[in-house]
Parts: C-alpha cells; sequence; structure tokens
C-alpha cells in the first residue's frame, strides 16, 4: 500500500449534496491527492457537480463509481442513513472510506461498517474535520502537557437557526435529519476527546412536527466526578466550548467545530491568546490524514480511530432513544 499510494491518492466524491460542495472546495489545499471523480444517482447532477469544480469524470450511479479502477479514496457524503448502505459498498470495492459525520444513522450501523472495514482490511474514517483543525491540535498538546491541571469537564454548544421546512433533509427523519446527528456529533466528539468513553449519558429535548429533534441537552458522566454539558439546536447559539481543568481552562471561541484560535487561563498568569488559523475552510486537513495514513499502511487514523466514532456514536444513540428520536438506517 505504501508503494501503491507513495506519489497521489485519487479521490472521488459520492453524493455531490450541499456539505461536499464545500469540502471540495478545499481541495486545492489537499497535499498528496487529487480529486478524478464523482458519483451520483443523477448523471446529470454529476456531470453539473464535475464541471463546477473541473472534476474529469462523473458517474451516473454509485455502482459506476465504485467500479471505476482509477480511484483510491471515496468521500461518502450522502445522508446519515445511506451512510451504512454507501460506507460498505465503498469498502466492498477495496476502496478507502471517508465517510461524513455522523458516521452512521444509528450504533448498530456504524458497528455494521467498521466490522466491515476490519474484515476487509480497507482503511475507513469518520470526517471529524474539527479534529484536525491547528487549533484544536494545540489543545490537545496542552491538556497533555499539563498546562491546566487535570482535566474535569467539557462545557459546549452548537446551535444554528433553521426554520422548519418538512422538504429538507435537516427535518426528514427518513434522512437521519435532526440536532442530534448534525450537530450533536460536534459537541459529543469534542467531550469524547478530551475525558473519552462516558459511563452515562443523560439527554433531554423537544421533538419537531416531523419527529426529528429541534433541540437536546446532554450531560455525559464518567464516574469520578468528571462531566461534560452541551447543547444543540435548531436555534442560534453562541457555538463556544470550554475545557474545564483543576489549574484553569481553555476557551475555544465560536464557532468552536472550525476555530482559528484558543485562549488559555491559567492560574496565576494573564491569558495567552494563541492563534492557529487553517489553510482555506480547514476541510482539507481531513483528507490530508487519509493520505498521510494510506501513505503509511494505515487501516485506521491515530486521530480519528474508529473506538472513537463507536463511541460517539453509542452517546447519540441513546441520546435519541431518550429523547424519542425513531433513528434507523435504510438497508444495504
Amino acid at each position: 500500500m505504501r508503494d501503491r499510494f507513495a506519489l497521489m491518492v485519487r479521490w472521488a466524491v459520492l453524493g455531490p449534496g450541499r456539505i461536499a460542495e464545500s469540502v471540495v472546495a478545499d481541495f486545492g489545499h489537499v497535499r498528496d491527492g487529487e480529486l478524478v471523480a464523482v458519483g451520483s444517482r443523477s448523471a446529470e447532477r454529476a456531470q453539473a457537480f464535475a464541471q463546477r469544480h473541473g472534476i474529469p469524470r462523473a458517474h451516473g450511479s454509485y455502482e459506476a463509481l465504485l467500479a471505476d479502477d482509477e480511484v483510491d479514496a471515496v468521500y461518502v457524503a450522502t445522508p446519515h442513513s445511506w451512510h451504512v448502505a454507501h460506507g460498505c459498498a465503498v469498502l466492498e470495492a477495496g476502496k478507502a472510506l471517508l465517510m461524513e459525520k455522523s458516521f452512521t444513522a444509528t450504533l448498530a450501523g456504524a458497528e455494521t461498517v467498521v466490522a466491515t472495514a476490519r474484515e476487509r482490511g480497507v482503511f475507513a474514517m469518520e470526517a471529524m474535520w474539527t479534529r484536525f483543525q491547528p487549533a484544536i491540535v494545540r489543545l490537545r498538546e496542552l491538556l497533555a502537557d499539563g498546562a491546566i491541571g487535570e482535566v474535569r469537564g467539557v462545557v459546549a454548544d452548537l446551535g444554528a437557526a433553521r426554520d422548519l421546512d418538512p422538504e429538507d433533509r435537516l427535518f426528514s427523519l427518513d434522512l437521519g435529519g435532526g440536532t442530534i446527528l448534525d450537530l450533536g456529533v460536534y459537541v459529543v466528539s469534542l467531550a469524547q476527546m478530551v475525558l473519552g468513553d462516558p459511563t452515562e449519558v443523560h439527554a433531554t429535548g423537544s421533538l419537531l412536527p416531523t419527529g426529528v429533534d429541534g433541540e437536546v441537552g446532554y450531560l455525559l458522566g464518567y464516574g469520578d466526578g468528571r462531566s461534560a454539558t452541551l447543547r444543540t439546536a435548531f436555534y442560534q447559539t453562541p457555538g463556544a466550548a470550554r475545557v474545564l481543568g483543576t489549574e484553569g481552562w481553555v476557551d475555544v471561541p465560536p464557532r468552536f467545530h472550525h476555530p482559528d484560535r484558543i485562549v488559555l487561563h491559567r492560574r496565576g498568569h494573564d491569558p495567552e491568546e494563541i492563534v492557529a488559523p487553517p489553510p482555506g475552510t480547514g476541510y482539507s486537513l481531513e483528507i490530508d490524514e487519509v493520505n498521510r495514513c494510506l501513505a503509511e499502511g494505515l487501516l485506521e487514523s491515530p486521530t480519528m480511530p474508529l473506538a472513537d466514532t463507536l463511541a460517539v456514536q453509542a452517546v447519540l444513540q441513546q441520546a435519541a432513544d431518550q429523547v424519542g428520536v425513531a433513528l434507523h438506517d435504510h438497508p444495504r
């Protein structure tokens, strides 16, 4: 695999929707990778996407895309409820998988995709771009160095103003809509990155007329007094995060899921602002990580391992169950 990916990883997009537009627009910052193909259920949509982004080949079906021998890795950007079917198809075609977050709609679905990746011996990673932002990398370094003492808590919120539209994917239960999968994955992944896997999950929220959640509050417990207090909503919130320690804290200013700076507060010291912007918007960094892992012959990312994806998905599943959201994956 080292020789195969020594020079350039050939990428394709499966599902040219809204998030794919943003990710592909950042491809000019990608190292050791090139975008060579796009696949859609609509040949016209694939061709239009390819023309907008200068992609050489457009496939009018997912099957045709996965049969393309000139593709090494596939970024899956279809709705959450289709991730199991499409992710497994990518892996079974022997192509590396970068799956848009949340990884799947359900915990059982995530377990299926992870099992397929491991059985097939093919690389897979959740596209949690936050973990690769330079400011968040610096945050992890500070915590590891004990800059704020023992880490005891995380507080984070993420809300986006959205008017109810039953025709929009965000409000469709069948397509995995709601704040849990679109926004909750961010706050929970941050808490899991900092504190590890929780032992308790308590969630409360409200449902919209379409059956998806419109807001959720999460309290994660760790059995030793550590905790994470999180919130997501389809109304505007600051979008800030704070990591609390026994000797200080670190603020991640809005919007914390793609920050350009953090602020370190230590007892007895003035606040220290650390500016660390990403290249472009920041999506290229997750692509770079996949390319690096493939060049090194890795099957998982050490920064976003599949075990972390499963731990986060378990929290999201418990939150959905407690709030009453009937999440499901479409069959393969």
